[in-house]
């Protein structure tokens, strides 16, 4: 199952980055693109989320109704990080064989960036087999 998530998140690469976005045809962030990875339903991340600002709390408490939180050196194809790019800002990915795909709003688009993350990454999470 982690592969088939992996791939899922690989066939979004190219996929337009919109803020807030939930919906490849018009575009995602880096919930929408964790919501698409892992067939979640828009509502169950309020549509108004932000990750700039102290909400480490609030995306650990949102993650852990589908995810299970895992060791950060145990992470492989599939899994979700939690990445901290800068004092205030969290972001999201989803780890793939060759390195992370994640909504990259410099580029405009979902990429995948290989080998490890450039930020440090303060989380992992495992979708749970029973949800």
């Amino acid at each position: 199952m982690a592969m088939e998530h992996a791939a899922r998140a690989r066939a979004l690469i190219g996929t337009r980055f919109r803020p807030q976005g939930r919906d490849p045809e018009t575009g995602v962030d880096c919930v929408g693109l964790v919501i698409c990875t892992f067939a979640l339903l828009p509502g169950e991340v309020r549509r108004d989320y932000r990750l700039r600002g102290d909400h480490r709390e609030e995306v650990m408490a949102g993650l852990s109704k589908r995810f299970r939180r895992i060791a950060v050196a145990t992470a492989r194809p599939g899994d979700v990080l939690v990445l901290r790019v800068s004092a205030g800002q969290l972001h999201l990915g989803v780890t793939t064989i060759a390195g992370f795909v994640h909504a990259d709003a410099c580029r405009r688009k979902v990429v995948e960036m290989p080998g490890p993350p450039p930020w440090p990454v303060i989380a992992a999470y495992r979708k749970r087999k029973t949800s």
